[in-house]
């Protein structure tokens, strides 16, 4: 078992659910127990985005869809920021800000950050929602190479 000063970095995978608020205040309280480091981490999946045009013969314009990358970059930002607002006073905090596959984009970082430890939420999904969804905190903690907390929802 490890010796709880060899958790030095501390990794908080997040989004925007109550459940990582949780995960987020529990790895910041911890963080600052133990004067470890900080990262953030939030990763969006690929969005699926319809082409939507208007009808010319008709005289419907076009409708411009923003960016929805930027929009969930933006929105990934001020997470990140709220969230080191609300519970990482006084830590220097580290963030990661990603697309692509959640579980490999978290235990990438991890690996590149070489974090001691991985704290993450769950919604507690079950049944044929977690067989729908899958369960990102479990397939971290199957695949992960350092210990993985992970903070319930209840």
């Amino acid at each position: 078992m490890e010796n709880l000063s060899s958790f030095e970095k501390i990794l908080i995978a997040v989004d925007d659910s109550e459940p990582s608020y949780k995960a987020a205040a529990y790895g910041f309280a911890l963080a600052k127990k133990l004067h470890a480091e900080v990262a953030l981490i939030h990763i969006s999946e690929m969005p699926v985005v319809m082409n939507v045009t208007g009808d010319p013969i008709l005289g419907n314009p076009a409708v411009i869809m923003p960016n929805v990358m930027d929009v969930q970059q933006d929105a990934a930002a001020k997470l990140l920021e709220n969230m080191v607002l609300k519970f990482g006073e006084g830590l220097i905090v580290k963030e990661f800000i990603l697309m692509g596959n959640i579980t490999h984009e978290i235990i990438d970082i991890a690996k590149k950050y070489e974090a001691s430890l991985i704290i993450l939420g769950t919604h507690g999904r079950t049944g044929f929602d977690h067989f729908l969804s899958g369960s990102v905190a479990e397939n971290v903690t199957r695949h992960a190479k350092c210990p993985v907390l992970i903070v319930p929802n209840k």
